[in-house]
């Protein structure tokens, strides 16, 4: 008998059709989908089965996330997390797979599109360029949720190269005072995008520090 087993899919940035192809191949034979849906559309479980149980997981805890999970993983049957942009990235990966683990529920992920490639790509830009930055750091800032040690924005900023933040918006004037603390420019370009590739949502804003 099959190992009882959850997929962990990256739905990508916004846009349904940014799933990978493997990730859309693998709703389509999906026996239950949990999808955040405070983040990731409902379009991306478009190509799932008409048999399919579909929940939406914004009001759960990651906790009762776990046990949604482990009461649907069966041998022989598809059950999906879909997650937004990629599983590994900012995505409570790791706090979920542990409890499955210890159900003796096996795992596989499907990586996907982050966000950060979906803004340069919507802003027709690049987060490296010859002669400017070789580098670039995808962190957050320090909120409800404390950085590691040496991982403060500042810290991070001092190695002058492109810095994807992520969870920050609400941020913003610590991001200023952080960013001039490690002896960034005023007119330093500064690019805020809002649900990159989202279809009549995105949005797109250039400013300098």
């Amino acid at each position: 008998m099959n190992k009882p087993k959850v997929w962990f899919v990256g739905a990508g940035p916004g846009d349904p059709d940014l799933i990978t192809v493997k990730g859309r191949d693998l709703i389509a034979k999906a026996d239950a989908i949990l999808f955040a849906g405070s983040l990731v559309q409902a379009a991306a479980t478009q190509w799932a089965p008409t048999t399919c149980l579909i929940k939406d997981s914004k009001d759960m805890t990651l906790e009762q996330i776990t046990d949604w999970l482990i009461a649907e993983a069966q041998p022989n049957k598809v059950v999906i997390r879909l997650q937004t942009g990629d599983p590994g990235l900012y995505g409570a990966l790791i706090e979920m797979v542990q409890p499955l683990d210890a159900a003796n529920i096996a795992v596989e992920v499907i990586p996907g599109v982050s966000s950060a490639m979906a803004a340069m790509a919507c802003a027709v830009e690049s987060l490296t360029l010859p002669e400017v930055t070789q580098t670039v750091i995808l962190t957050r800032v320090e909120g409800r949720t404390p950085m590691p040690d040496g991982e403060s924005l500042a810290a991070l900023a001092s190695h002058h190269c492109t810095l994807c933040l992520f969870l920050s918006i609400t941020l913003l004037p610590t991001i200023e005072r952080e960013l001039k603390a490690a002896g960034w420019a005023d007119d330093a370009p500064v690019l805020v995008v809002h649900k990159a590739s989202w279809p009549d949502e995105q949005q797109i804003i250039r400013c300098t520090l």
